[in-house]
């Protein structure tokens, strides 16, 4: 029996939808399989992974905290996916906007003021615009790959953060330390729960979701995204231009993703570090393409994706499992979710192959009429 893949006449519309749950519940049994593996209780330990952070207000307002740069990067980089555009270096873009927004933040440090905190957002929007605006260039101008483009300036920007938190933003009573001063309050995001981290970032990517889902299916950039990614063809003979698709794709994201690390240096952290992410770029994409890249659904799967990091603190605590488990969690629920979408689209077929005897019994008629001619 030899396999085969055979593309489906139809999907319909719910089961595309039902996939990323079933991804969801076969990562949650792969992953009790893999605690009982190791020797841990897998009801205990799938407890702690997945619902002892939700059972306290402080761990649903961390989930907010972990969420919010999750959504904001997703949204935008579903832009860009809807229309082909693949920007892979929205960890560079998070990582330029921390360092533009930071620098301002220390520029004034001190000098107080309700406009501080706008104009570090607007710094931090533009300083992720601008580092996504180099593969852009690069795309339209050159036809260079934008993923190896803004997945290679990813490194660039963590190294340049790193030499500016070892030199000129440097704490000057922080003993060499890697890190910049504190920023003082004016610099920080108002919290919205008392005696939480949950910040007022989490209420703007609440509307980043709405006016994502608006400008995606109410307006005509939005259609001339979604027709350039469906059919390039079609989208040229309705005058729609692919480069001007590959710019409003690369400067949405990058913005969205220097306004998330904005937010994370004036949110949970309140400085610049050597690190101000722990991959948060990266798992957005996971992210987008769990909520189907759907505002709606990003920012389920964002809250899902938060879980995944704050279940991976608990059972590190809680179990004394390395943290890393966070990471093995997020890549098998790529792992089924790209398997799930595989069969959602084909189906297996088996196709019986010819035993030897009949191939050869088959071949002697041949030789036969060969030597009668």
């Amino acid at each position: 029996m030899r396999p085969s893949l055979e593309l489906r006449s139809h999907t319909p519309r719910s089961v595309i939808y039902l996939t990323p749950v079933i991804a969801a519940l076969l990562t949650a049994f792969a992953g009790g399989v893999l605690f009982a593996a190791l020797g841990y209780p897998p009801l205990e330990a799938l407890y702690a992974f997945f619902i002892q952070p939700l059972t306290s207000l402080n761990g649903l307002a961390e989930i907010g905290v972990k969420a919010t740069p999750l959504v904001l990067i997703g949204i935008g980089l579903s832009i860009g996916f809807r229309g082909n555009v693949w920007n892979i270096g929205a960890e560079g873009q998070l990582t330029l906007g921390a360092v533009c927004g930071g620098a301002v933040a220390l520029a004034f440090y001190e000098v107080e003021g309700f406009w501080l905190l706008p104009l570090m957002v607007i710094a931090g929007t533009l300083g992720g615009m601008a580092w996504g605006a180099i593969p852009a260039l690069l795309k339209t101008r050159f036809n260079a790959s934008e993923i190896l483009v803004s997945l290679m300036l990813t490194y660039v920007a963590t190294l340049f953060l790193s030499y500016l938190v070892h030199g000129p933003l440097m704490d000057p009573e922080g003993f060499n330390f890697p890190q910049s001063r504190l920023f003082h309050d004016s610099a920080l995001l108002p919290t919205l729960i008392p005696f939480t981290r949950l910040h007022l970032g989490a209420a703007i990517a609440l509307f980043i979701v709405v006016a994502g889902w608006f400008v995606m299916a109410r307006t005509l950039i939005g259609f001339q995204v979604k027709v350039i990614g469906l059919t390039p063809a079609a989208g040229g003979y309705a005058g729609f231009s692919q480069k001007k698709v590959v710019w409003i794709a690369f400067l949405t994201s990058g913005g969205l993703a220097g306004m998330a690390g904005l937010f994370e240096v004036a949110g949970p952290i309140g400085q610049l570090s050597p690190s101000v992410s722990p991959g948060y770029g990266f798992t957005a994409i996971i992210v987008a393409f769990l909520g189907r890249l759907h505002p709606v659904g990003i920012l389920l799967a964002g809250l899902l994706m938060a879980l995944s990091y704050l279940g991976g603190e608990v059972v590190q605590i809680e179990l004394g499992l390395p943290l890393a488990i966070t990471g093995v969690f997020q890549g098998m629920l790529l792992f089924f979710l790209l398997g799930a979408d595989l069969f959602t689209r084909y189906r297996l077929r088996w196709h019986r192959t010819p035993a030897a005897g009949t191939a050869a019994g088959a071949a002697r008629p041949a030789e036969a009429r060969e030597e009668a001619a």
